[in-house]
């Protein structure tokens, strides 16, 4: 019989007393997954894996040591916590590291609300090999289609769980279901490639296969014959697929690690003004179905919604305890671990307000400019929030689509970006990061 996840971590805790640590808290994961890749309507791959991995994270004094391991034997445990002791004992000391004190833990851990755990059956890898081929055979449907790249269809389950010397002791589920597919059109130097995927908690609100191939066959299609776009100064419409990543780099600027070492471009903007007015960024850990969501933090702090930006105001940093302590804050019960490492600040579930005009709409605003819908490569500078990104996507001329366009470079200052923003109002509700189409003005396009 397995062994339950919280008495592996009640096992290294021991451990770690008898070994000499001051305090310790441990993490234990077990999970499955499987994922099936389909081409030319037979299996190319599937891949199965399950197993478990623990974590210890010990203090002596101010010092602290992270060891893990995927062997659970009693002899095992043992010779974790001893080694991890070993090692922090040799550590320099870090005045911020600690464990959250007894009253600042969770006691609302009741996770099942949350939904985050599927209870239907794994699915049958006969099953998901025919959902791959179906979304690839719906893509093949299409007569500009080449080839199908690929079709793939997945499932993973996890149960974790957290304890520590201070009390603390929770876990739960979660699972995934995936299905994507990646179409080419045309051939040799002509070929383009696009995409569609769905990614869900339960299996049964993944959309149907069919939908997935036609769409992904669909956007491939629509990019034939792309050339450069003019260079010059135009405004650019992000789509919904890629907008999250522009609104992620004001996230990351304002985590709390880039804040401590003052590497961030938004260093010193709390309580400025970042977003237009009437827009606000809320992370919701508590959303139903939503894969971030949690009801406490990898340091068994209680998590809760708040506002990052509210009304286009940045309120204050991503925490968790140490970056907290080191900048005389409190967390924001953002801490994130997996079993080789500390805590480090990661947020959960996030929404940009949405707008009240669909992509159309805006494309129809912008006039001459470029839509965005996938970008590669990525360079920005933390510090001063310069950006430059390779793009794709389509030229619009007098507010309509005229012809698909590659091999440009889209390029701006974050902070001026960020300021100059329109929402539409096509966020995926069911998606970590709910985050619509956005129109920014005046981005320089290095393309003919």
């Amino acid at each position: 019989m397995t062994q339950p996840l919280s008495d592996l971590t009640q096992q290294l805790l021991d451990a770690a007393r008898r070994a000499g640590a001051d305090s310790a808290d441990a993490i234990a994961v077990d999970g499955t997954s499987v994922s099936i890749d389909v081409r030319a309507g037979a299996l190319e791959h599937a891949e199965r894996s399950e197993g478990v991995d623990i974590g210890l994270r010990v203090f002596v004094g101010q010092r602290q040591a992270c060891v893990s391991s995927s062997d659970t034997k009693p002899d095992t445990l043992i010779q974790v916590a001893e080694r991890a002791v070993a090692m922090a004992k040799e550590a320099p000391e870090d005045p911020y590291a600690g464990l959250a004190d007894p009253a600042q833990l969770a006691t609302d851990l009741e996770t099942a609300r949350l939904e985050l755990f599927d209870p239907s059956q794994e699915p049958d890898p006969a099953a998901l090999q025919d959902t791959a081929a179906r979304a690839e055979a719906a893509a093949l449907r299409n007569k500009g289609i080449s080839q199908v790249q690929s079709a793939s269809a997945g499932y993973s389950r996890r149960r974790i769980h957290l304890s520590a010397t201070n009390g603390f002791s929770a876990g739960y589920a979660r699972t995934d279901s995936g299905l994507s597919c990646v179409a080419i059109s045309g051939t040799g130097a002509a070929m383009e490639r696009d995409y569609d995927y769905d990614s869900r908690v339960f299996q049964a609100d993944l959309r149907d296969a069919d939908e997935i191939g036609t769409i992904a066959a669909a956007r491939a299609v629509e990019r034939s014959g792309a050339r450069k776009p003019k260079t010059g100064a135009y405004p650019v419409l992000f789509d919904e697929r890629i907008a999250s990543g522009l609104i992620g780099h004001l996230l990351q600027a304002t985590n709390g690690m880039m804040i401590a070492r003052g590497s961030s471009w938004l260093r010193n903007a709390r309580g400025e003004q970042v977003l237009p007015k009437g827009l606000s960024v809320i992370e919701n850990p508590h959303r139903a179905r939503v894969t971030g969501s949690k009801l406490f933090d990898a340091e068994g702090l209680p998590t809760s919604q708040r506002a990052i930006v509210d009304d286009g105001v940045l309120t204050g940093w991503t925490l968790d305890l140490a970056t907290a302590r080191q900048l005389g804050l409190q967390s924001t019960a953002n801490a994130a671990r997996g079993t080789g490492a500390p805590p480090n600040p990661s947020l959960t579930n996030i929404a940009l307000t949405q707008g009240d005009q669909s992509r159309n709409d805006l494309i129809k605003q912008m006039g001459t400019g470029l839509l965005v819908t996938s970008m590669i490569g990525s360079t920005i500078n933390p510090n001063t929030g310069d950006y430059s990104r390779g793009a794709s996507g389509f030229w619009v001329e007098n507010g309509e689509i005229t012809y698909a366009v590659n091999e440009c470079t889209v390029a701006g200052n974050l902070r001026d970006m960020l300021m100059s923003i329109t929402p539409a109002n096509d966020g995926r509700a069911h998606l970590s990061r709910v985050v619509p189409s956005l129109l920014v003005e005046g981005l320089t396009l290095a393309g003919d």
